[in-house]
């Protein structure tokens, strides 16, 4: 099975199991280029209530500067992972955009920071 067939194959997962995925509005306060790393770099997302650093696999299509003010959607209670010389503590949402570019989830609206996605 090639890559694209597991991709387009429905794999469906229960409400329960759904419900356990926290995801929050937060936005980029500070973003920048992560020593030694050629995919990633590091944002600080603000989520209202704390500050947290993320890695975002996206340095080879966008600067990090560009991220700056963005407001995006996080998956929160990702279990934390060393990448490089950070904790990372959430991912950023995105879609599989053209030649593998990551086109990250913004909110065009008005919402307060931290506020949870269902």
């Amino acid at each position: 099975m090639s890559e694209n067939d597991r991709r387009t194959e429905e794999q469906y997962i229960t409400f329960e199991e759904f419900s356990k995925v926290q995801m929050k509005i937060g936005k980029v306060i500070k973003s920048e280029s992560m020593p030694g790393m050629k995919k990633v770099f590091k944002a600080t997302i603000d989520l209202g209530t704390e500050q947290r650093e993320i890695a975002v696999g996206g340095a080879m299509h966008y600067k990090p500067e560009e991220f700056v003010g963005r407001v995006v959607v996080v998956c929160t209670n990702l279990e934390p992972k060393k990448i490089g010389n950070i904790i990372s503590r959430g991912m950023l949402l995105a879609a599989d955009g053209p030649e593998d570019r990551p086109v990250f989830l913004t909110i065009t609206e008005d919402i307060p920071l931290g506020t949870s996605i269902h």
